[in-house]
Formats: C-alpha cells, structure tokens, sequence
C-alpha cells in the first residue's frame, strides 16, 4: 500500500489548492477524484462555465442593444446556441488540463475513484484500479450538490438544477426560477438576455436575501428592466412535469395556490454538503443537521488527524473561501500557524452589473446595536461609467461611527468583483472610511465610486454627487 504524508478527497478549488500546498511545504500528498477530470464541482459545472455563459451571453446582449448607440451597425445578431455551449466546454476544458498540469509539477499524485475510509489513515478508491492508500493525515474536500426540497425534485430534463441549466440544448421560452439567490439570478441572466422569459419564485420578501437589503433591491430594479418578473413571499408546493414544459403549484401570501406555467422550472435553493459514500462511519465522524462534517476552529474533525473543508464544512459555499481553508489546513499540518477571517471573506454575484460585498450588513449591525454611519454614491455618476454605457448600481460603505472604522463594502458596479478588493485589504489593515476617502483613485475609473462612497461615509462630502 502506498504510503502519503497528506491524502485529500476531492479536487475542487479547496482539495487542489490544500493538495498544492502541501506539496509546497515537501508533503507528499496524493488526490482522489471520483470522476475522470479534476476541478471539481466550480470548474466543470459551477463558476467557470457559468461565467463562459454569462460572459457570452452579455456580449450578445450588448451588441442587440448598445452597439447601435456606440455608432457600430451591425445585422441584428442571432444567438447560436450550441457554438456557445461548445465555447464554454473549451473554456472547462482548458482550466481543468491546468489543474492536471499542477498536479504533474508539484508531484501530485492522482487516484480517479471514489474514496471511502476504510480506517482513519486508510483510503479505499473505489475505481479502475481499486486501489487502497495510506495517509498520516487525509483531508475531505468533497464539496457540495444542488439541493432540493419535497415537492421540487428534479427530473433533468424540465425540472433542471445548475449542472443541467449549463448544457441545455434550446434557449427557454418562459424559465421559471425557484429561488432569487446567487445561482438562480446568474443563470436567470444567461437565458434572459438570450431571449427567455424569466419568473422568479422567492420564498423571501426580496433578492439575495444573505446580502445587504440595499443590494437586493437595487438589483431587483435593474432586472425588472431587462424583462424578470418576481413573486416574492410565495412558497413552491409542487413542481410538475407537463407534456412540453412544467407546471407548478405556489402559495402566495394570502395562503392561495396559483398555478405558474413555463417550459423548464430551474431548482436553485442553495446546494448541500456532499459526503455520500464517504464511510464516514468506519471512523466515527457524525455530520450536522444540514449534513455538514463537523470541525473545529482548526478544521480538525473529532478523528485528530482527519480535516475537512470547503462546502462539506459550515459556512459560505464558495470556492475562494475552500480555497483558504485548504492552504489553512495544508500549513497547519506542516506546523504554522495560518490565519482566516471568515469576516473578509467576500460575496460576488456575476450579473451585470455585478454584485459583491464583504463585511457586515447593515441588517447585522442593527442587530448588534452598533453605532454607524452610510456612505453611498450612485455609479451613474461617473464619468467612466456615462462614457461605457454602465450607469446602473450604487456603492455602500459602512463605518462605525466612533471610530470610523469600515465595517462593510455592498456594491451594484460594472466589475464589482474585482473593486470589492480595494475594500477586502482595506478593512484587512483596519482602514477607517477617511484613510479610503484620502487615497488618490484614477480618474476615470469605476473605482472613483469607492472613494466617492468612503467621502459619504466621512462627514457626507462627496466631491462628485
């Protein structure tokens, strides 16, 4: 049996990442992957293919309604669907050859299989070769899977989760969301700018309801321009599959069942940890009510050399923050003492405009009774974003109101991905709304508005509003 200082189940952004470092610190490790590419979940049918699409399908929306404003006649563009599909399987194709290449040059050795445990040290892969290995320490990285609820249980062909919505084969007539988080808005986006109708079924009273309300209601706004209709406060019953699309029976608030009628219903109410198969009780690990494995502050499952991270741990499902995790765990094995603050681990939806914030909410500060002030601008503001035909969103910034420390960042923005790090190492260096406000910006930039915003926020002196 082959022997390893470090085996990680799962070769998502946290297990390859974990399994990376590791190598770094002169770890042999070894990586189990159950399917035959690695990249897990975010790579093949997550972050980078959604994003292909939206990518895709916001250059088709644009050249169908801006080009002609930018003085660029074209005829009016058609969408191609399976060329677009093709695009996006290039682009997964491509990101997870560079994760094989990572593996091969940090000696990385990889088993395709399912890994189980046979024991706490010893591995079972369950593959072409049924190979069983040894690990001084293993690392479960095994991610998550689209969740469902009772009455809503997916048929992969009408009644869709994410991985479906990737590969359709025809752009929806009507696509009926169930859920306004993340997941449901992005693909919402993709179908809608190519043509579809898109309802949106929440069972809250607005968007993204783990963000700042600021944010959700701005991005409601926006969408409700470009077509989605909503029907929040209403409870999904039952999903039904009809002759060609689906059919579902919802509770609005009155407590009325209303019939709402589309071709395909898309299930995105969140994901759930995934540890199927795992033998998690050959070694005694027991999961939470939510199905999460059970750690400590330092990850440690109640197995002392067993760790778990990423979406199969509590916490945010996010690829970044799996990412820190495995480099977490990966240095405490090699006795450092890593650091996390799960606080500054920031939120990114990829509309567009993009959404992202980092820190607390305004909601969360009321509730611990902190004092604060707000500071917003409105991007339309900008020079850069009248010049660029990106008008909409705003910026939020939040300061405690004795010390002017910032306390969170919420942005609606052209590029909001990339401007929430300015706020991610500012509040990291525990930057008061002045320190931002003083930092000269370029001009003209979308990330004027974070430096007009912080001006709000100290003494409300914006220079440009």
């Amino acid at each position: 049996m082959e022997k390893y200082d470090v085996v990680v189940i799962g070769s998502g952004p946290g297990g390859y990442v974990s399994a990376i470092r590791c190598a770094q610190l002169g770890l042999k490790t070894a990586i189990v992957e159950k399917y035959n590419t690695l990249g897990g979940t975010c790579l093949n049918v997550g972050c980078i293919p959604s994003k292909a699409l939206l990518d895709s399908s916001e250059h088709f929306k644009t050249a169908l309604h801006d080009f002609d404003k930018h003085g660029i006649d074209i005829n009016t563009p058609k969408v191609n669907l399976p060329k677009m599909m093709t695009r996006k399987e290039e682009v997964i194709s491509q990101t997870c050859d560079g994760v094989q290449y990572l593996m091969e040059k940090n000696k990385i050795k990889v088993y395709h299989g399912m890994g189980s445990f046979v024991d706490k040290n010893t591995i079972s892969i369950n593959g072409e070769k049924n190979d069983k290995i040894y690990g001084d320490n293993i690392i479960i990285a095994t991610g998550s899977k689209p969740n469902f609820f009772p009455g809503m249980e997916p048929d992969k062909k009408r009644i869709i989760t994410s991985t479906e919505a990737l590969s359709l084969k025809e752009v929806p007539k009507h696509l009926i969301v169930i859920g306004g988080g993340v997941i449901g808005l992005e693909l919402g986006s993709v179908y809608g700018r190519l043509g579809s109708q898109v309802t949106v079924v929440e069972f809250q009273d607005g968007l993204l309801p783990t963000m700042d309300k600021t944010l959700g209601k701005e991005l409601m706004k926006i969408l409700k321009k470009e077509g989605f209709k909503f029907l929040f406060n209403h409870a999904v019953q039952k999903v039904n599959s009809t002759k060609d699309g689906v059919q579902l029976d919802v509770k609005n608030k009155k407590g009325e069942i209303i019939s709402v009628e589309g071709d395909y219903c898309l299930v995105a109410v969140g994901r759930k940890a995934y540890t199927e198969k795992l033998g998690l009780e050959n070694i005694g690990l027991e999961t939470d009510k939510a199905g999460r494995v059970i750690t400590n502050d330092h990850l440690q499952t109640s197995v002392k050399n067993v760790y778990a991270i990423g979406d199969v741990v509590k916490g945010a499902m996010l690829a970044h923050k799996a990412e820190e995790e495995g480099v977490f765990v990966a240095e405490l094995i090699a006795n450092q003492k890593p650091h996390i603050d799960y606080n500054l681990v920031p939120g990114v939806v990829y509309t567009w405009p993009e959404v992202a914030a980092v820190g607390k909410t305004e909601q969360e500060l009321k509730e611990s009774n902190v004092d604060f002030k707000v500071g917003q601008f409105p991007i339309r503001a900008l020079g850069r974003a009248r010049a660029s035909m990106d008008i909409q969103g705003l910026i939020k910034i939040i300061s405690d109101a004795t010390t002017d420390e910032v306390l969170g960042v919420h942005m609606i923005a052209p590029r909001a991905a990339d401007l929430i790090m300015e706020a991610v190492v500012a509040m990291e260096y525990r930057a008061s709304a002045e320190d931002i406000a003083r930092i000269c910006h370029p001009h003209p930039t979308y990330s004027e508005a974070v430096k007009e915003a912080a001006l709000a926020a100290t003494e409300s002196r914006p220079l440009h509003i």
